[in-house]
């Protein structure tokens, strides 16, 4: 039996999206050669954002989870915490990382100190903890940078980043336009309409360039994705010689079943007494909730579309609480439209839930279609069980996503690719009752793209196996590690 060799640290962002997948990569990692040994180093989420939240949830998890090969450490909360302004919400965040660069350090020298210098391969950090990179540095070891979003958007921060530090260009005010910008990654002239939250402010820029000025330095780049889905943007970005190298390693999911996915039986239950693909479900992530209005606007345009249907409703945070994650409703009716739970209860056609099981829900052979924020992780879930999706993105780089994803690929159909939501601000753009309408019916009524849908699926799953594109990576990527020691 072959004896560990060497030694990775691995940083996620203490998010659920990011933390998730870095570790379901990390586990991939250890089971696939035992001559690795990774150590996790787990960043406390800030305090308004601990106590009942998902993350904390998930953390408290991890706890007993510890093996020989994989182990988890929970870093100490910094002694001083940085200044939260609203109007720089990813200012708190760079700062909030980096806040940890000591412990790290001290958790890393002890680690050394118990099985020799020689051992430690590297680090792998997630792509929004930078400053970890002269963490790294310090101990003489190379960084490989963990990115969970797509490689079409990775090549879109880089390329962002070259506009400023070759041409001089204005982000803000380019963003800011309504044109169109021709950006390497994709096929089609990418609209300034659908550039990510946040691009639109000089602090949002500034956090961009930071990032990608960053990721440049590493050695290799691993991205959740594979080849066969993201073909453009990957051979992009490898002959780009001033990027690192690529290592697409995806899809990276969280396995069904996991961290209480099946819990809910009731919503299982339900769609086993549905036709085969005929419910749409709609779900909108940890953050998706909307105000009355919109809540309306979207159950009126369910009951006119006369699709069976799943909805996961969610109680947007009130303004007391420092956390923006959404809960659920103790009464759903009091949002809804008058009788709306009662006609639905009485045909059968419909079910409000709250939290979803996501996955065992696109996993249900009823689900036919679904109704997306077009989180990086909900794509390559509905991806793996061939669901297509209406994209209706909301915050970060999702817009981006429903771009890749309607017009770049033709894998989703558009409910609205430029809607934004502002965290900070209630007050959003209502998306109409006859928008979602006809959004639910081009999905539901269109069996090409769930067969293109469904083929991309089957591609996703082989791609993963001995002899496909990205168990292939993740191999050369292992060889690489070894190799640091």
């Amino acid at each position: 039996m072959a004896t560990t060799t060497v030694e990775l640290i691995f940083i996620p962002l203490p998010v659920i999206g990011h933390m998730k997948s870095t570790i379901e990569i990390a586990k991939l990692l250890k089971n696939r050669d035992q001559r690795l040994s990774i150590t996790v180093l787990i960043m406390q989420p800030p305090s308004g954002l601990r106590t009942g939240s998902a993350i904390a949830t998930y953390i408290e998890s991890l706890a007993d989870k510890s093996t020989q090969r994989m182990r988890y450490i929970t870093l100490p909360q910094p002694e001083t915490l940085p200044t939260r302004d609203p109007k720089a919400p990813m200012t708190f965040v760079n700062d909030y990382i980096n806040t940890h660069c000591k412990h790290v350090t001290n958790v890393v020298t002890e680690i050394i100190s118990q099985s020799g210098s020689d051992k430690l391969s590297g680090f792998v950090v997630d792509m929004l903890c930078p400053g970890m990179i002269d963490v790294a540095n310090g101990f003489n070891v190379p960084t490989y940078v963990f990115v969970t979003s797509s490689a079409a958007y990775l090549g879109f921060e880089l390329y962002i980043q070259t506009l400023c530090d070759d041409q001089n260009q204005d982000v803000v005010e380019l963003t800011n336009s309504d044109g169109v910008v021709k950006v390497p990654g994709f096929v089609n002239p990418v609209p300034t309409k659908v550039f990510p939250s946040g691009y639109d402010t000089k602090e949002g820029v500034d956090y961009v360039l930071l990032i990608s000025r960053k990721l440049r330095e590493a050695k290799a780049i691993m991205v959740n994705t594979f080849l066969e889905f993201e073909t453009h943007a990957i051979e992009s970005l490898t002959s780009d010689k001033s990027v690192p190298g690529v290592y697409p390693v995806g899809p990276v999911l969280n396995p069904v079943g996991g961290d209480n996915e099946n819990s809910d039986s009731d919503v299982i239950k339900w769609l086993d007494s549905q036709p085969r693909s005929s419910v749409v479900f709609f779900c909108f992530g940890s953050l998706g909730c909307f105000n009355e209005v919109q809540v309306k606007e979207i159950a009126y345009a369910l009951e006119r579309s006369g699709h069976r249907f799943l909805w996961s409703l969610r109680q947007p945070p009130s303004p007391e609480q420092a956390s923006r994650h959404s809960g659920d409703y103790e009464d759903p009716g009091v949002v809804l439209p008058e009788g709306f739970l009662d006609r639905i209860g009485e045909s059968g056609k419909g079910k409000v839930i709250g939290w979803a099981p996501q996955m065992a829900v696109l996993a249900h052979s009823a689900v036919g279609g679904f109704v997306s924020h077009c989180g990086w992780n909900s794509v390559l879930e509905s991806m793996w069980f061939g669901v297509p999706m209406a994209a209706w993105p909301i915050y970060a780089e999702q817009q981006m996503n429903a771009f890749e994803m309607v017009v770049e690929l033709g894998l989703g159909v558009e409910i609205k690719l430029d809607y934004k939501k502002d965290m900070y601000n209630p007050k959003n753009d209502i998306v109409t009752t006859e928008e979602i309408e006809s959004g639910i019916r081009r999905l539901m009524d269109d069996d090409e793209m769930r067969e293109k849908m469904k083929d991309m699926g089957n591609m996703s799953r082989l791609t993963v196996r001995k002899g496909g594109s990205s168990y292939a990576s993740v191999g050369l990527l292992i060889q690489d590690f070894i190799g640091n020691a």
